[in-house]
């Protein structure tokens, strides 16, 4: 995974709430076991839709979703994370997110972060009206900043700490696997004596 810092980019603005993993992953492309060729998939239904965001020539190279409320919803699927980074997204903001996405995002390079409501309907807007409009996310401050605002915003301080360092948990454990080596040793010492 590739250490997250900052992202500058467009964004895509899908204004609907109640967006599911069905949705973002149909399950008849559940049968791949890796993350390449996913994003072809993201959203496969729905892209059907005329006038489709995603479907916008203004989409290509985003790497910011703008979404609806309680996005990533429905059964857990690590493939939804996955066909969004493989398409390209490295965040999604929504008001808020299901407890299993928000986990599975995180631990595949996507940033996932919830503004209040008003700020939500802001930022559609504002793409709605200027598709090339910049956004910066900031990690490291924990701040999203757009022309003529900003908002701050919370993430678990673990689940930052490896975004920042480009690592899931086990990358996290192997990080430290001297450090943990040395202790146990120096237990196993211990329980001899």
């Amino acid at each position: 995974m590739t250490p997250y810092s900052m992202v500058t980019s467009r964004a895509v603005s899908l204004p609907l709430d109640d967006i599911d993993t069905d949705q973002i992953i149909p399950a008849r492309f559940l049968t791949a076991t890796t993350r390449e060729g996913m994003g072809r998939h993201l959203f496969s239904d729905l892209r059907k839709r005329e006038g489709f965001p995603l479907n916008s020539p203004d989409a290509r190279g985003a790497a910011i979703l703008i979404a609806g409320g309680n996005f990533g919803c429905g059964s857990s699927r690590e493939h939804a994370s996955w066909a969004l980074a493989d398409f390209g997204f490295r965040a999604v903001v929504s008001s808020s997110f299901a407890d299993i996405f928000r986990s599975n995002a995180m631990k595949n390079g996507i940033l996932p972060v919830a503004v209040d409501a008003a700020t939500l309907g802001t930022l559609h807007s504002l793409v709605v009206n200027a598709p090339d409009t910049q956004m910066t996310i900031d990690l490291e401050r924990q701040l999203m900043s757009w022309p003529g605002g900003s908002r701050e915003f919370a993430i678990d301080a673990f689940a930052r700490q490896c975004l920042l360092h480009g690592v899931d948990e086990l990358g996290y454990l192997l990080r430290h696997e001297g450090s943990i080596t040395m202790f146990e040793a120096h237990r196993a010492r211990r329980g001899r004596s």
